[in-house]
């Protein structure tokens, strides 16, 4: 399997005056020109994929249009693919009308066991979002063997990903960044007595040279 992760655009969730608060926001106008240089960038590099899959949160929607309109394919949306702290401990969504209200005080990876939100009842840990987005992987090596995926999501999960491929323990020491709409690359192999694995990149950002604010 050819797995390719997609963050998102910029959103306002990444400017630097964000207030701290977990809400689900859409993307900025730099986002929506990132989106839309990948868009083009995209059928000449990465080739037509067999499956396409998104987060359900605004800023992994809108990226993930764009990239459908450069393949002309679907998009299966997918719960697991949101973002750290926007599920709860049973990987399901936080209702509409009880949103959680903000990130704790500590960095997640720092307490991997301790609730990502405040308040703490029914917030995922860190590690509870770990078992999502390692859900989602191990699905996808059994339902596209041999076949190319694209999943749109966000930094935090391309962080779980490398910690799930590289078998990382709870207590993580390494911070993976990625750049709004940096690609990343992985391949799952048929290869009995030597890794499974490869990395074939990371952070790829070819389509946004010459975009001002990149």
């Amino acid at each position: 399997m050819h797995l390719y992760l997609i963050r998102h655009g910029q959103s306002y969730a990444n400017l630097p005056e964000w207030d701290g608060y977990n809400r689900d926001e859409s993307l900025t106008e730099l986002g929506l020109q990132q989106a839309a240089a990948l868009e083009a960038w995209l059928p000449d590099h990465i080739q037509q994929p067999d499956a396409l899959y998104a987060s359900t949160m605004q800023r992994a929607r809108q990226t993930a249009e764009h990239v459908a309109r450069a393949y002309t394919c679907e998009i299966i949306f997918d719960d697991r693919l949101r973002e750290l702290g926007n599920n709860r401990f049973d990987h399901t969504t936080w209702p509409t009308d009880e949103p959680p209200n903000r990130y704790a005080d500590y960095w997640a990876t720092a307490r991997p066991f301790a609730p990502i939100v405040t308040p703490g009842e029914y917030s995922e840990t860190f590690m509870h979002f770990r078992t999502r987005v390692g859900l989602f992987v191990e699905e996808m090596i059994d339902k596209h063997s041999n076949q190319h995926v694209v999943a749109v999501c966000h930094g935090g999960v391309i962080d779980a990903v490398f910690d799930h491929v590289f078998n990382v323990g709870p207590w993580r020491r390494c911070e993976i960044w990625t750049h709004n709409t940096g690609i990343t690359y992985f391949e799952h192999v048929d290869h009995p007595g030597r890794e499974v694995w490869r990395l074939h990149a990371h952070d790829r950002t070819d389509h946004l040279v010459g975009l001002a604010g990149r």
